[in-house]
């Protein structure tokens, strides 16, 4: 993996406890996306992937475990700097604290710093 990648919950998913026509965001994840709004660049400086509500999230399991698929997550490409913060699995570091993946995502790759 050559740069960080950002996973997202799709917004507009349907919870299985509400009713089928009730949308809803992952306020976690429209954070993020506020921040890829006013910061368009960013979007091309790290790879982003949205992927749908439901579990078991086959594609976070690949990379992080079955006990990390809480989105949002921000995966660290091998030569990023590694944040104290970050969380590890099998020798991959990834952040999962939206606040924590905006700070790292404004001070690495953004034009204007939080």
């Amino acid at each position: 993996m050559s740069r960080d990648l950002l996973l997202l919950l799709e917004p507009g998913f349907s919870r299985p406890d509400h009713p089928a026509a009730q949308g809803f965001v992952c306020p976690h994840s429209t954070l993020l996306e506020g921040l890829l709004a006013v910061q368009p660049a960013l979007a091309e400086r790290i790879e982003i992937r949205r992927l749908p509500f439901p579990r078991p999230r086959q594609p976070v399991i690949e990379l992080v475990g079955a006990d990390n698929q809480a989105l949002p997550l921000l995966l660290l490409a091998a030569d990023s700097p590694v944040p104290p913060q970050a969380a590890q699995h099998q020798g991959r570091y990834f952040l999962q604290d939206a606040r924590q993946i905006a700070a790292y995502l404004a001070e690495q790759h953004a034009a204007y710093h939080l």
